[in-house]
């Protein structure tokens, strides 16, 4: 029986550290995908800081030192000095400015207004 235990350990080890292994890899592939999806959605119009944010961390707790996790920041911090920056700069609250105006064809004059006939009541009459 020893014999076999003795065989049997270094077979169960190997194949447990090809199991994490492959765990690993698969972890590491799905942090590129955050990753990837992190500089996409930077790259939006209104992007959402926060998600970029989530994915650029799950990156960096996979282990992924790359050009892309400095990229990716770099981007976020890019992103959120703009948006400081300019908040507040809207032109919703300054007035238009009126194109010049062309000449106007004259306008015939309100019609005057008749009064209305007054109704004739039907008081109380006893």
């Amino acid at each position: 029986m020893p014999i076999e235990a003795a065989l049997i350990k270094p077979v169960v080890d190997a194949l447990m550290a090809l199991f994490r292994q492959s765990e690993n890899v698969q972890l590491k592939r799905n942090a590129e995908a955050a990753l990837r999806e992190a500089i996409r959605e930077l790259l939006l119009a209104n992007p959402d800081e926060n998600k970029a944010a989530a994915r650029i961390a799950i990156a960096k707790a996979a282990g992924i030192l790359s050009e892309d996790v400095v990229l990716a920041e770099d981007m976020l911090q890019k992103h959120r000095a703009t948006k400081a920056s300019t908040r507040g700069k809207g032109t919703a609250h300054k007035a238009r400015k009126t194109a010049a105006k062309a000449p106007a064809a004259k306008k015939a004059p309100p019609a005057k207004k008749k009064p209305a006939p007054k109704k004739k009541g039907t008081g109380n009459r006893e």
